[in-house]
């Protein structure tokens, strides 16, 4: 199971991302956690203390990596680099295995994002990024759960491919409702087959008719029902899995309902 999570700042995605890696990890399956927003922040919403995130370095940032895979030296001017680095051991070697803090067999590796990705530069840095994203998608045989950002800028037409579920996190709201549908139409372009919806910080069911009246083409997924135990939780640096049941019980429907739309694909 391959699954890749993004939506506007501030929307949700990385609970939601957190909470399906410890659910899939319940079962007993291996889990990698990507982080792969610039702004990381997965890394709280399983509730780890700073203390434990010494030497988590976004693969971004990894100067001399980036130069022994690629053989170039992010920022140099010119010279050429190789194309298809070696990455099939940086999550071992550079994530952090969440087993060692919490009983969750999870792999959380913070990706960052090449300040020249936006602009589709073809540096070793971010040659080094989308190969590694390819290898986890279509080459790992764990489930593997992307955080990403409001957007696709990571993803290759070789990784979109191997993606089984693209889901975008919404909240009542115009902005969101617009981001979801950009997201779509980009994912689609690239060969995603499945993107589907999440509703989250929903009040009633005023929300989800809101949300139900404008997400015409994108399939719905679940929602997750506002809590201020999941605020409560951030700033007590806490996972909100470990504090909300009804938050748990929400993203384990929609899990099922992620393998139910695959199922019928």
């Amino acid at each position: 199971m391959k699954i890749a999570i993004t939506g506007k700042g501030g929307v949700g995605k990385t609970t939601l991302s957190a909470t399906l890696a410890h659910l899939y990890a319940r079962e007993g399956r291996k889990v990698l956690a990507v982080d792969a927003d610039p702004d990381a922040n997965l890394a709280s919403a399983f509730g780890l203390p700073r203390e434990r995130l010494t030497g988590l370095k976004p693969i971004a940032e990894m100067t001399n990596l980036i130069e022994e895979r690629t053989g170039a030296r992010p920022g140099a001017p010119g010279g050429m680099f190789r194309l298809n680095p070696r990455v099939d051991d940086i999550p071992e070697e550079f994530g952090l295995r969440l087993d060692k803090i919490t009983s969750d067999n999870i792999i959380l590796l913070v990706t960052g994002r090449s300040k020249e990705a936006a602009s589709g530069c073809y540096c070793p840095e971010n040659v080094l990024l989308r190969r590694l994203l390819k290898h986890l998608v279509t080459e790992r045989d764990e489930v593997v759960i992307i955080d990403m950002e409001a957007g696709i800028e990571h993803l290759t037409r070789g990784t979109a491919e191997g993606v089984n579920a693209f889901i975008v996190v919404v909240e009542p709201g115009q902005r969101s409702i617009q981001t979801a549908e950009t997201v779509k139409e980009l994912a689609t372009g690239l060969g995603v087959k499945k993107v589907f919806a999440v509703a989250n910080k929903v009040k009633g069911p005023e929300d989800l008719k809101f949300l139900a009246g404008r997400l015409k083409d994108v399939p719905f997924l679940g929602a997750i029902s506002y809590d201020t135990r999941i605020a409560q939780a951030d700033m007590d640096g806490k996972a909100p899995y470990s504090v909300s049941e009804e938050l748990v019980k929400e993203v384990e429907k929609i899990r099922e309902n992620i393998e139910s739309g695959l199922r019928k694909s």
